[in-house]
């Protein structure tokens, strides 16, 4: 492994996470996507949230004591990391309301195949309904055919039928 891609590792642990496959989150990141804010936004959100930000702010910071950009109780950096947390707290609220949206979206999605789902549910109960009581009628068919003998001459009549037909390989 090289220097660079060792720095790159250290400074960039966690992987990017790969796109999202729901077809719902797909189409609110692309409409996400359309407005610049939310490019920018996210960028800062994601920057800010790595460990990349805490290595450089630890060097800000002890450089601006070391150095002695200005002496304690460090009025101007007290004020510029104010600034900067009212920023990144902004970014922090950004992010959460990315998220919830994020999650109003897969729910939807899947409420409306729950939905859906229970209306293939009632289709197949009465489907299966109409089954039972073909089988029903059927079966009542076949004890009144029984009761009066005629179930052997159907039977032949229903097998003669069926073998003088052209066999079909399809």
């Amino acid at each position: 492994m090289t220097f660079g891609l060792r720095v790159h590792k250290f400074l960039f642990p966690v992987p990017k996470l790969p796109k999202p496959i729901d077809p719902a989150l797909l189409e609110h990141e692309r409409e996400r996507a359309d407005a610049a804010q939310n490019r920018v936004a996210d960028r800062i959100t994601a920057f800010s949230g790595s460990m990349l930000f805490v290595y450089i702010h630890i060097l800000w910071f002890a450089c601006w004591i070391g150095f002695g950009v200005e002496h304690y109780p460090f009025g101007l950096l007290t004020m510029i990391v104010s600034l900067e947390a009212i920023f990144l707290s902004t970014f922090v609220m950004i992010s959460q309301n990315r998220a919830d949206a994020k999650r109003q979206v897969i729910a939807d999605a899947q409420w409306k195949m729950v939905r859906e789902e229970h209306k293939q549910n009632d289709e197949l109960i009465e489907l299966s309904n109409q089954i039972l009581a073909l089988t029903q009628e059927v079966q009542g068919m076949a004890k009144a055919f029984d009761e009066r003998g005629d179930i052997a001459a159907l039977t032949k009549e229903v097998r003669a039928l069926v073998s003088s037909r052209p066999n079909r390989a399809d």
